[in-house]
């Protein structure tokens, strides 16, 4: 529980946009904990008490407003916790973990005891991990049934409950009323899923399809005034457009897929979009620095570009080593056209596996460069690195591959780890950026400016690529 008064009462008494998402308020006359900007009757602040998160309300036995909906709040970033441990753990749980694990299991794979782990948790967010798990599966279920027409069951399974009749004891237990109740009309599973994703603002959707554009695989990715990609995800593909509402959300449809795929595909958009990044804090940072003061201006709510699938991202960072982006987009189509498949929604990028047996000599790139895809494939195939790995251990790992050196591994963390932090100090165009703009002719003392922009880093690079990218008229 956080302690009360000051910014969080000042918030809640605005019902503050700000701080949607980022502590939730319960009222202990009623049992139900809410977002800061439910219109509900303002409480009186001797019955408030403030948690930092869904799951921490949760465990102290308040149950979740139907009035403000706090399963569609903007989420909360991993990052926000000052232990790594718990911040891994919270990826491996969003990405269902616990849905046919335990907290043993958990644990073993990152290296701690489960009581240390249960202590962390409470430590750092106030909630045990079955609790944050149970929240996140209470949550996405409620979602499927306000904003779908998918049937009872299917939102079941979907949200990871296993069965239905665990389905139905929760929802009992935290809301008293069973799940078909909150939902309007009984309806069956037809057509396209469509969801909402809250979003902080502000947010530079266009940015982030200026990126996605120009680095777009041909055949796999398409970007117009939305984003849309074919997948293959649990054995079956399927179609996923993104789209902005203009609304503070963003609209993801999916057509075709596994249903149980759904929660899978929602987290790859979030950390895809950068959704959870709260602009706020980044900005109040990185403008201390008076050169970067203007490019906040023109471009505000920049968001970082993550990634759908890491292992396609980390294919793209080798290929893109000293080339044009338009180069390096020209050789993933080639990759795509060799070694993809094409499916009914349209071709998939290969998997691991199948890369693991690339020719080198196949592809118009330097053979060293190939063979580093073939080798990074080759470990990720074989379990041996993974994007579920502490950061320092994942770079050690990648930058002992063969060809490639830290520029990859840092445009690996920055995208497919989503670490906020990964700054690309060697990338030429940041270098370049760097004279012009702030003075800086070396890395040495472009790593100390860079200093001053922590724990955003990742955002400032940002920053400085697109100012490079309006000055040459192209994004």
């Amino acid at each position: 529980m956080l302690p009360a008064g000051g910014i969080l009462e000042q918030a809640r008494k605005a019902r503050d946009p700000r701080f949607d998402g980022r502590f939730f308020i319960a009222v202990r006359s009623t049992g139900i904990y809410c977002r800061p900007i439910c219109p509900v009757k303002m409480p009186r602040a001797e019955n408030v008490a403030f948690f930092e998160s869904a799951a921490a309300a949760s465990e102290a036995g308040y149950r979740p407003c139907l009035r403000c909906r706090p399963e569609t709040a903007p989420g909360t970033p991993a990052w926000r916790g000052t232990s790594t441990t718990v911040t891994r753990a919270l990826k491996l749980i969003h990405e269902g973990a616990l849905d046919e694990s335990n907290v043993t299991a958990l644990s073993d794979r990152l290296g701690v005891t489960s009581r240390h782990l249960t202590r962390l948790f409470s430590q750092h967010l106030g909630a045990s991990p079955n609790t944050v798990a149970q929240t996140r599966r209470l949550q996405f279920a409620k979602k499927l049934i306000d904003e779908t027409r998918l049937a009872m069951t299917d939102v079941a399974m979907i949200s990871g409950y296993g069965s239905v009749r665990r389905f139905n004891d929760h929802f009992q237990k935290t809301y008293g009323r069973t799940p078909g109740s909150l939902r309007k009309a009984q309806v069956i599973s037809v057509g396209d899923v469509e969801l909402k994703i809250a979003y902080r603002v502000p947010f530079h959707f266009d940015a982030l399809l200026d990126f996605f554009r120009i680095r777009g695989i041909p055949g796999i990715e398409k970007v117009g005034d939305a984003y849309e990609r074919s997948f293959f995800i649990d054995g079956q593909s399927g179609l996923l457009t993104v789209s902005d509402s203009g609304e503070g959300h963003l609209l993801c449809r999916v057509s075709g897929g596994s249903p149980r795929s759904l929660m899978s595909i929602v987290g790859r958009v979030r950390a895809m979009f950068d959704v959870d990044a709260v602009p706020e804090e980044i900005s109040n940072v990185l403008s201390s620095d008076k050169s970067l003061r203007p490019l906040l201006k023109r471009a505000k709510g920049l968001r970082l570009p993550g990634a759908f699938d890491p292992f396609e991202v980390s294919v793209r960072a080798i290929v893109g080593q000293q080339v044009s982006v338009k180069g390096a987009t020209t050789v993933m189509g080639r990759i795509a056209d060799l070694y993809g498949s094409d499916t009914g929604h349209g071709r998939i990028f290969p998997d691991p596996h199948r890369l693991a047996e690339l020719d080198p000599g196949a592809l118009p790139m330097p053979r060293k460069r190939a063979a580093a895809i073939r080798e990074m494939s080759s470990r990720v195939a074989e379990g041996n690195l993974r994007f579920d790995m502490d950061d320092d251990e994942f770079y050690e790992i990648l930058v002992s591959v063969p060809g490639i050196g830290p520029w990859t591994a840092q445009y690996v963390a920055m995208r497919a780890l989503a670490d906020p932090d990964a700054f690309l100090h060697g990338d030429l165009v940041i270098k370049k950026v760097a004279s012009e703009l702030l003075g800086i002719d070396n890395e040495k003392a472009l790593l100390a400016r860079a200093e001053h922009w922590r724990p955003w880093r990742g955002y400032a690079g940002m920053y400085l690529w697109r100012y490079a990218a309006e000055l040459s008229g192209t994004q």
